[in-house]
Protein backbone atom coordinates (compact mmCIF):
# COMPACT_ATOMS: atom_id res chain seq x y z
CA UNK A 1 0.00 0.00 0.00
CA UNK A 2 1.56 3.40 -1.03
CA UNK A 3 1.36 6.06 2.18
CA UNK A 4 2.66 9.54 1.68
CA UNK A 5 5.01 11.30 4.24
CA UNK A 6 4.11 14.96 3.73
CA UNK A 7 7.31 17.25 4.77
CA UNK A 8 6.99 18.91 7.99
CA UNK A 9 5.22 22.42 7.87
CA UNK A 10 3.71 21.09 4.16
CA UNK A 11 0.12 21.18 5.55
CA UNK A 12 -1.77 24.04 4.80
CA UNK A 13 -3.05 25.42 7.89
CA UNK A 14 -5.17 29.10 8.73
CA UNK A 15 -6.27 31.93 6.92
CA UNK A 16 -4.28 33.24 4.14
CA UNK A 17 -4.26 36.77 3.22
CA UNK A 18 -6.67 38.79 1.52
CA UNK A 19 -5.51 41.55 -0.44
CA UNK A 20 -8.77 43.65 -1.80
CA UNK A 21 -8.96 46.12 -4.94
CA UNK A 22 -9.80 49.60 -4.60
CA UNK A 23 -13.18 50.46 -5.72
CA UNK A 24 -13.11 51.90 -9.31
CA UNK A 25 -15.70 53.41 -11.97
CA UNK A 26 -16.27 50.21 -14.84
CA UNK A 27 -13.24 47.95 -12.45
CA UNK A 28 -13.78 44.54 -13.72
CA UNK A 29 -12.98 42.60 -10.60
CA UNK A 30 -11.97 38.69 -9.91
CA UNK A 31 -10.28 37.03 -7.27
CA UNK A 32 -7.11 34.78 -7.52
CA UNK A 33 -6.31 32.16 -4.70
CA UNK A 34 -2.75 31.55 -4.79
CA UNK A 35 -0.89 29.11 -3.02
CA UNK A 36 2.15 30.44 -1.40
CA UNK A 37 5.13 28.78 1.14
CA UNK A 38 8.28 29.90 2.12
CA UNK A 39 10.18 26.66 3.48
CA UNK A 40 12.31 29.09 5.08
CA UNK A 41 9.93 30.14 6.81
CA UNK A 42 8.22 28.65 10.22
CA UNK A 43 4.81 29.15 9.12
CA UNK A 44 3.08 26.46 7.12
CA UNK A 45 1.76 27.10 3.45
CA UNK A 46 -1.23 29.52 3.21
CA UNK A 47 -3.99 30.66 0.20
CA UNK A 48 -3.75 34.12 -0.15
CA UNK A 49 -6.85 35.86 -1.84
CA UNK A 50 -6.05 38.71 -4.61
CA UNK A 51 -9.03 40.83 -5.96
CA UNK A 52 -8.00 42.42 -8.95
CA UNK A 53 -8.77 44.33 -12.27
CA UNK A 54 -8.73 42.68 -15.10
CA UNK A 55 -9.28 45.30 -17.88
CA UNK A 56 -6.69 45.22 -20.14
CA UNK A 57 -5.91 41.23 -18.61
CA UNK A 58 -6.46 38.28 -21.03
CA UNK A 59 -3.71 35.52 -19.76
CA UNK A 60 -3.20 33.99 -16.40
CA UNK A 61 0.64 35.10 -16.54
CA UNK A 62 -0.77 38.57 -17.45
CA UNK A 63 -2.58 38.65 -14.13
CA UNK A 64 -0.17 37.35 -11.76
CA UNK A 65 2.24 39.77 -12.90
CA UNK A 66 -0.27 42.25 -12.36
CA UNK A 67 -0.52 41.18 -8.81
CA UNK A 68 3.53 41.01 -8.20
CA UNK A 69 3.86 44.34 -9.65
CA UNK A 70 0.88 46.42 -8.32
CA UNK A 71 -0.05 44.08 -5.16
CA UNK A 72 2.32 41.84 -3.85
CA UNK A 73 6.04 41.95 -5.44
CA UNK A 74 6.79 38.62 -2.22
CA UNK A 75 4.68 36.84 -5.00
CA UNK A 76 7.38 34.34 -6.49
CA UNK A 77 6.40 32.45 -9.62
CA UNK A 78 8.68 31.12 -12.92
CA UNK A 79 8.01 32.97 -16.28
CA UNK A 80 9.88 33.92 -19.58
CA UNK A 81 8.66 33.64 -23.16
CA UNK A 82 5.16 34.09 -22.65
CA UNK A 83 4.35 32.24 -25.87
CA UNK A 84 3.84 28.68 -24.47
CA UNK A 85 8.18 27.71 -25.67
CA UNK A 86 9.47 27.70 -22.61
CA UNK A 87 7.72 26.15 -20.26
CA UNK A 88 8.58 28.17 -17.26
CA UNK A 89 5.29 29.16 -15.91
CA UNK A 90 4.04 26.01 -15.68
CA UNK A 91 1.85 25.45 -12.70
CA UNK A 92 -1.84 23.64 -11.74
CA UNK A 93 -4.74 26.22 -12.51
CA UNK A 94 -8.19 25.09 -11.33
CA UNK A 95 -7.36 21.83 -10.38
CA UNK A 96 -5.44 21.20 -13.75
CA UNK A 97 -1.40 21.40 -14.80
CA UNK A 98 -1.17 24.01 -17.50
CA UNK A 99 1.28 27.19 -18.68
CA UNK A 100 -0.35 29.88 -17.42
CA UNK A 101 1.22 32.32 -20.53
CA UNK A 102 -1.18 30.25 -22.66
CA UNK A 103 -4.19 30.25 -20.33
CA UNK A 104 -7.08 32.91 -21.15
CA UNK A 105 -9.54 33.98 -17.86
CA UNK A 106 -12.01 33.18 -19.93
CA UNK A 107 -10.82 29.73 -19.81
CA UNK A 108 -10.89 29.45 -16.46
CA UNK A 109 -14.67 30.26 -15.98
CA UNK A 110 -16.16 32.66 -13.93
CA UNK A 111 -15.45 31.80 -10.73
CA UNK A 112 -11.98 32.75 -8.59
CA UNK A 113 -8.99 31.31 -9.91
CA UNK A 114 -6.93 28.92 -8.03
CA UNK A 115 -3.11 28.49 -8.37
CA UNK A 116 -0.85 26.09 -6.78
CA UNK A 117 2.74 24.68 -7.69
CA UNK A 118 3.21 21.77 -9.69
CA UNK A 119 2.19 19.14 -7.69
CA UNK A 120 4.22 16.28 -6.01
CA UNK A 121 7.56 18.57 -6.42
CA UNK A 122 9.57 20.37 -3.80
CA UNK A 123 8.36 23.70 -3.34
CA UNK A 124 10.95 26.24 -3.13
CA UNK A 125 9.00 29.14 -2.52
CA UNK A 126 4.80 29.70 -3.58
CA UNK A 127 4.70 28.50 -7.47
CA UNK A 128 8.27 27.62 -7.98
CA UNK A 129 9.20 24.32 -7.87
CA UNK A 130 12.54 22.38 -7.13
CA UNK A 131 12.68 20.04 -10.81
CA UNK A 132 16.26 18.93 -10.63
CA UNK A 133 14.99 14.88 -10.48
CA UNK A 134 12.62 15.97 -13.65
CA UNK A 135 16.17 17.09 -15.54
CA UNK A 136 18.40 14.21 -14.30
CA UNK A 137 15.48 11.73 -15.58
CA UNK A 138 15.36 13.41 -18.94
CA UNK A 139 19.30 13.10 -18.99
CA UNK A 140 19.03 9.63 -18.21
CA UNK A 141 17.37 8.85 -21.59
CA UNK A 142 20.54 10.26 -23.22
CA UNK A 143 18.56 12.81 -25.38
CA UNK A 144 20.82 13.64 -28.28
CA UNK A 145 21.86 11.47 -31.37
CA UNK A 146 24.17 8.90 -30.87
CA UNK A 147 25.61 6.11 -33.48
CA UNK A 148 28.13 3.32 -33.99
CA UNK A 149 29.84 4.45 -37.37
CA UNK A 150 31.97 7.73 -37.72
CA UNK A 151 30.70 11.02 -38.34
CA UNK A 152 30.31 11.52 -41.96
CA UNK A 153 31.73 14.67 -44.04
CA UNK A 154 28.05 16.61 -43.60
CA UNK A 155 25.11 15.53 -41.65
CA UNK A 156 23.81 12.69 -41.09
CA UNK A 157 20.49 12.28 -43.63
CA UNK A 158 16.83 11.71 -43.08
CA UNK A 159 14.53 11.06 -45.34
CA UNK A 160 10.87 13.18 -45.10
CA UNK A 161 8.80 9.98 -44.59
CA UNK A 162 11.37 9.25 -41.44
CA UNK A 163 11.01 12.99 -40.55
CA UNK A 164 7.77 12.79 -40.06
CA UNK A 165 7.35 9.97 -37.73
CA UNK A 166 9.32 12.84 -34.99
CA UNK A 167 5.88 14.67 -35.53
CA UNK A 168 4.35 14.83 -32.06
CA UNK A 169 7.66 14.11 -30.08
CA UNK A 170 10.63 16.32 -30.89
CA UNK A 171 7.55 19.52 -29.83
CA UNK A 172 8.49 18.57 -25.71
CA UNK A 173 8.87 21.44 -24.00
CA UNK A 174 9.92 19.86 -20.70
CA UNK A 175 7.39 21.99 -18.63
CA UNK A 176 6.65 19.12 -16.38
CA UNK A 177 3.00 19.14 -16.75
CA UNK A 178 2.51 15.67 -18.15
CA UNK A 179 4.66 13.93 -15.10
CA UNK A 180 3.89 15.81 -12.42
CA UNK A 181 -0.13 14.66 -13.48
CA UNK A 182 0.81 11.07 -12.89
CA UNK A 183 0.15 9.42 -10.21
CA UNK A 184 2.42 6.78 -11.09
CA UNK A 185 5.05 9.37 -10.96
CA UNK A 186 4.18 10.23 -7.72
CA UNK A 187 3.96 6.88 -6.43
CA UNK A 188 7.60 6.18 -7.89
CA UNK A 189 9.04 9.10 -9.44
CA UNK A 190 11.35 9.61 -6.21
CA UNK A 191 12.06 6.10 -4.78
CA UNK A 192 15.34 6.69 -2.41
CA UNK A 193 15.91 3.08 -3.63
CA UNK A 194 17.47 4.42 -6.98
CA UNK A 195 14.33 2.25 -8.55
CA UNK A 196 12.41 5.19 -10.33
CA UNK A 197 9.36 5.24 -12.78
CA UNK A 198 11.18 8.23 -15.19
CA UNK A 199 7.59 9.73 -16.28
CA UNK A 200 6.02 10.72 -18.95
CA UNK A 201 8.59 13.74 -20.28
CA UNK A 202 11.67 11.58 -19.88
CA UNK A 203 9.48 8.73 -21.84
CA UNK A 204 8.58 10.77 -24.69
CA UNK A 205 11.57 11.96 -25.21
CA UNK A 206 13.27 8.11 -25.17
CA UNK A 207 10.83 6.91 -27.37
CA UNK A 208 11.77 9.88 -29.89
CA UNK A 209 15.65 9.22 -30.07
CA UNK A 210 14.53 5.13 -30.65
CA UNK A 211 12.38 6.29 -33.30
CA UNK A 212 14.94 8.33 -34.90
CA UNK A 213 16.61 6.92 -37.85
CA UNK A 214 19.83 8.07 -37.45
CA UNK A 215 20.51 6.73 -34.21
CA UNK A 216 22.22 3.64 -33.91
CA UNK A 217 22.04 2.55 -30.47
CA UNK A 218 18.54 1.17 -30.19
CA UNK A 219 18.38 -2.20 -28.28
CA UNK A 220 21.15 0.09 -26.11
CA UNK A 221 18.55 2.32 -25.12
CA UNK A 222 15.77 -0.59 -24.55
CA UNK A 223 17.89 -1.97 -21.96
CA UNK A 224 18.75 1.21 -20.48
CA UNK A 225 14.96 1.51 -19.56
CA UNK A 226 14.27 -2.85 -19.49
CA UNK A 227 13.53 -2.89 -15.58
CA UNK A 228 10.07 -3.09 -13.02
CA UNK A 229 9.99 0.60 -12.65
CA UNK A 230 11.61 3.21 -15.41
CA UNK A 231 8.94 2.19 -18.14
CA UNK A 232 6.80 -0.24 -16.94
CA UNK A 233 5.40 1.65 -13.78
CA UNK A 234 3.02 3.79 -16.38
CA UNK A 235 -0.89 1.95 -16.29
CA UNK A 236 -1.63 4.00 -19.14
CA UNK A 237 -4.36 6.79 -17.05
CA UNK A 238 -3.78 9.40 -20.08
CA UNK A 239 -3.63 11.93 -17.15
CA UNK A 240 -0.51 13.09 -19.36
CA UNK A 241 -1.92 13.38 -22.95
CA UNK A 242 -4.61 15.61 -20.88
CA UNK A 243 -3.23 18.14 -19.84
CA UNK A 244 -0.01 18.27 -22.26
CA UNK A 245 0.04 22.34 -23.44
CA UNK A 246 1.60 20.88 -26.86
CA UNK A 247 -1.20 18.42 -27.71
CA UNK A 248 1.39 15.27 -27.12
CA UNK A 249 0.44 11.79 -26.09
CA UNK A 250 3.39 10.68 -24.05
CA UNK A 251 1.13 7.43 -23.10
CA UNK A 252 1.21 6.25 -26.85
CA UNK A 253 4.83 6.92 -27.09
CA UNK A 254 5.50 4.54 -23.68
CA UNK A 255 2.91 1.96 -25.14
CA UNK A 256 5.53 1.74 -28.51
CA UNK A 257 8.47 1.30 -26.18
CA UNK A 258 6.77 -1.63 -24.69
CA UNK A 259 6.03 -3.29 -28.07
CA UNK A 260 9.62 -2.43 -28.92
CA UNK A 261 10.80 -4.43 -25.76
CA UNK A 262 9.14 -7.72 -26.93
CA UNK A 263 9.76 -6.92 -31.08
CA UNK A 264 13.53 -6.08 -30.34
CA UNK A 265 14.95 -4.75 -33.67
CA UNK A 266 18.02 -7.48 -33.02
CA UNK A 267 15.54 -9.90 -32.22
CA UNK A 268 16.10 -10.39 -28.57
CA UNK A 269 12.88 -9.77 -27.15
CA UNK A 270 10.98 -12.05 -29.99
CA UNK A 271 13.28 -14.91 -29.15
CA UNK A 272 13.09 -14.44 -25.35
CA UNK A 273 9.39 -14.72 -25.40
CA UNK A 274 9.07 -18.16 -27.47
CA UNK A 275 10.74 -20.02 -24.14
CA UNK A 276 7.48 -18.50 -22.42
CA UNK A 277 5.10 -19.73 -24.54
CA UNK A 278 6.36 -23.17 -24.98
CA UNK A 279 6.23 -23.75 -21.17
CA UNK A 280 3.02 -22.29 -20.97
CA UNK A 281 1.92 -25.22 -23.32
CA UNK A 282 3.86 -28.14 -21.61
CA UNK A 283 2.37 -27.13 -18.17
CA UNK A 284 -1.36 -27.09 -19.86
Amino acid sequence: MVEFTLPKNSKITGKGKVHRAKKAKGAKLRKFRIYRYDPESPENPRVDVYEIDVRGVSMILDALIKIKNEVDASLSFRRSCREGVCGSCAMNINGANTLACTMGLDAAGSGDISIYPLPHQPVMKDLVTDLSNFFKQHAYIEPYLRAKTPDPEKERLQSHEDRVKLDGLYECILCACCSTSCPSYWWNGDNPGGEEYLGPAALLQAYRWILDSRDELTNERLDRLEDEFKLYRCHTILNCAQVCPKGLNPAKAIAEIKKLMVNRPDGRGETESKPASAKTKEHA
